[in-house]
């Protein structure tokens, strides 16, 4: 069942004009370590920040709370399975967030699809509670 489902789409030169504006200060205050090394290698990091942006935006509406609540950007952050699939993690008021929605006999599967046609960045996030041990399913 669907809990939650966030979509955003932002322009990535917005973001370049910040890390110029700001650098370091605004990289830190929104990107999470793992986001940073994967932008850093790309030869055109602004895209790939904006990518992650974009994916934290849909991730707080996903969560129904928007940035605020709690919620920080850093509480939220994309990573990579080892298939190579994007998906979120959550920690701090993001994590307390997704317990809180997420029912009873349930865990939280969070979906991600991201991409770019430069200059435009885009994500979508689905939250999903799935039954636990196969209860009220076929799992």
């Amino acid at each position: 069942m669907i809990i939650g489902i966030g979509n955003d789409i932002i322009d990535s030169r917005r973001i370049a004009s910040a890390i110029e504006r700001h650098g370091e200060r605004f990289i830190d205050r929104i990107f999470t370590a793992t986001e940073r090394a994967k932008a850093e290698r790309r030869a055109r990091p602004a895209e790939t920040y904006a990518k992650r942006f974009a994916a934290k935006e849909a991730c707080a509406k996903a969560l129904g709370t928007g940035l605020r609540a709690g919620v920080f950007w850093r509480d939220m952050g994309v990573v990579n399975l080892p298939s190579g699939r994007p998906t979120m993690e959550l920690t701090g008021g993001a994590l307390e967030r997704l317990r809180q929605i997420t029912p009873q006999g349930c865990a939280a599967q969070i979906d991600l699809t991201i991409t770019d046609d430069g200059p435009t960045a885009q994500a979508i996030v689905i939250i999903s509670a799935v039954p636990l041990g196969g209860r009220g399913g076929t799992g």
